[in-house]
């Protein structure tokens, strides 16, 4: 069979397949994305190793990157080259210098190798692809300093035998299962490795939906082109997260959508909650809701009621699973959703682009759609029962990492309230900032910091000088070196602890002169005086060492222009693209920010 008649059949079979995604782009239609301009878009170098055929794959990967802003320039390694790319140091792979590595190893090539073992070696399938996984990344990370996305392994039961395949270790089920099992250890472990999860692809449509026999037979391709769009979704939504392009906040709508009924008409006893009837999927909804707030998502409702009757049930009703606390911001008022929405945005000081809206009602839906083009606003069913399997499909909220200050999230951003109340009873700001007794913690990059610092580094995009994107074997090289001083900044008051908030890393480049390599704060705590804070004490530092100047750098991005002046207005001189600022003349700044613990920086392991 031909190329052309190959296409031709598969584009035959894709259209009379039930489309279960109406906003998602088919494999065809994504491939029209691939003859547009990518210019401007982000660049992202990836590598694309497959034991089997991936240039449809290849083909969805890039036109899903520029639905999602990103110019994803492709190396797509030959058929079955997975292991000689990897070790070999003088392969394409190596000469191409990818920063994302993809390998897909399919399931159908690891039965193939299970069908070839010696019945007594059966039982070790998942050992030895295991050890070969580890190595393959072992190999990139070390000698490309590459993320590595793997693709796990869709299931296949051969039946053999049945349900008691469960019970016996050497069975294909058993051993796919295991292995399964065994890499999402070893990616908890590993923070630059990544799993896109192709099996619970497999589960939410179906095995016929995943793979065609006949393609597979004739061509290889072990992905139908119905599935190649969510399976380049997945994967965008990795390299999303990684690029800093994720979901922070959910704003929230109440009546039907958080529960059943209108609370200003049917009144707190009579709308749907609990664990009877459609009040059950609006528990359960709300339980999911929790979850996304415990990992760190910022809850926010925006609903058209009288605030006190919107925050009743929250307060009164015996079957809410959230409550007051669970809630980051609260507007229930009869202005428009899309003004409100605003004012929460303004308040979060986040992009559009990091919400999510919910909304039962299409019109609220399509006003906050046409109008703020940016936030993402999913459309729900009308059924409140298949709320959770269309946002479980959609993936909104994917991460790259977690840490302690997630699941405290919500309640800095409370207490954040309390301090603009606060504010709103002094006249004077300097008044108001030494009310608020700050006090900082100065450390260098420990175990227990790293993880947040690298975080906060993927997170960070408006307070962001250089954007440069940290991991954590990064992040212990600098600590190990004699040639960087790295900073992590912690900041608390008397309402509550914003945790670590900004990090600056200072390379020494001259014997005179530090390069400020990355300076990057969380907008949380913006007027507080922490950018003054921060550089007094680099510069007492930097005088202390005997360096003369510090050298700064701004690289502008789509989303860090509130920094497009911060070395100017500290104090800084523009000379050929970089801001200098001269320490023999420096005077302290005035903040209102007192040091709790000043560590020195200077060569240190994380251990």
């Amino acid at each position: 069979m031909s190329k052309k008649q190959l296409i031709g059949a598969l584009k035959s079979l894709t259209l009379s397949r039930t489309v279960l995604f109406p906003n998602m782009k088919d494999f065809f239609q994504l491939t029209t994305n691939l003859k547009r301009d990518f210019s401007g878009l982000i660049p992202v170098k990836l590598a694309l190793l497959g034991d089997s055929s991936t240039q449809f794959l290849q083909q969805a990967l890039r036109g899903m990157a520029y639905d999602r802003g990103m110019d994803l320039q492709i190396f797509e390694a030959d058929f079955n080259q997975v292991e000689r790319q990897a070790f070999d140091r003088d392969s394409e792979l190596y000469a191409y210098k990818p920063e994302i590595v993809v390998i897909f190893q399919s399931t159908e090539r690891l039965h193939a190798e299970y069908n070839y073992l010696a019945p007594a070696e059966k039982n070790k399938l998942a050992e030895q692809r295991l050890a070969l996984v580890k190595e393959l990344y072992k190999t990139i990370s070390v000698n490309l300093s590459a993320k590595v996305i793997y693709y796990n392994y869709a299931e296949i039961n051969d039946a053999v035998f049945g349900n008691y395949s469960n019970k016996l270790d050497f069975t294909f089920l058993f051993q796919q299962r295991k292995l399964n099992y065994e890499l999402m250890n070893f990616a908890s472990l590993n923070s630059d490795f990544y799993i896109c999860d192709l099996l619970s692809i497999q589960n939410q449509q179906g095995r016929n939906f995943f793979f065609h026999p006949s393609t597979y037979i004739n061509a290889e391709m072990v992905l139908s082109l119905d599935v190649l769009p969510l399976v380049a979704a997945s994967t965008l939504d990795i390299i999303s997260a990684l690029k800093g392009k994720f979901k922070k906040c959910l704003v929230l709508d109440l009546d039907n959508t958080l529960w059943g009924g209108i609370i200003g008409d049917d009144g707190m006893e009579n709308i749907q909650l609990g664990n009877l009837g459609i009040g059950k999927a609006f528990t359960e909804f709300q339980h999911w809701i929790k979850k996304l707030k415990e990992r760190g998502i910022i809850l926010a409702v925006c609903s058209k009621n009288t605030h006190e009757v919107a925050m009743e049930p929250f307060e009164k009703h015996p079957d809410m699973v959230l409550r007051p606390e669970d809630i980051a911001v609260f507007v229930a008022n009869w202005e428009n959703k899309v003004d409100n929405i605003r004012y929460i945005q303004n308040f979060l000081n986040i992009g559009f682009d990091s919400m999510v809206f919910l909304d039962d009602n299409p019109f609220e839906r399509a006003m906050v759609q046409e109008n703020i083009p940016e936030i993402t606003v999913p459309h729900l069913p009308e059924d409140p029962a298949e709320f959770l399997g269309v946002l479980y499909a959609l993936n909104l909220f994917e991460t790259t990492s977690y840490s302690r200050e997630d699941s405290e999230r919500n309640a800095s951003y409370r207490i954040e309230t309390e301090r603009l109340s606060l504010s709103k009873t002094f006249t004077n700001e300097n008044e108001f900032l030494r009310n608020l007794d700050m006090e900082s913690v100065v450390e260098n990059f420990t175990r227990f910091n790293t993880p947040r610092v690298a975080q906060l580094s993927q997170r960070s995009n408006q307070f962001n000088l250089r954007t440069l994107r940290y991991t954590e074997s990064i992040l212990e090289t600098i600590s190990g070196s004699n040639n960087y001083f790295p900073f992590a900044f912690s900041l608390r008051d008397k309402f509550g602890d914003y945790g670590l908030i900004c990090v600056v890393v200072l390379k020494e480049e001259k014997p005179t002169s530090l390069f400020i390599e990355s300076w990057f704060m969380s907008c949380r705590v913006l007027k507080r005086g922490m950018e003054q804070f921060v550089l007094n004490t680099i510069s007492d530092f930097a005088l202390s060492k005997g360096f003369e100047y510090l050298r700064g750098e701004y690289l502008p991005t789509e989303k860090n222009g509130m920094v497009r002046d911060h070395y100017l207005n500290l104090g800084f001189k523009e000379e050929d693209g970089s801001w200098f600022l001269d320490l023999k003349s420096y005077q302290t700044k005035e903040t209102c920010i007192s040091i709790v613990k000043k560590y020195e920086p200077g060569p240190t392991r994380i251990i």
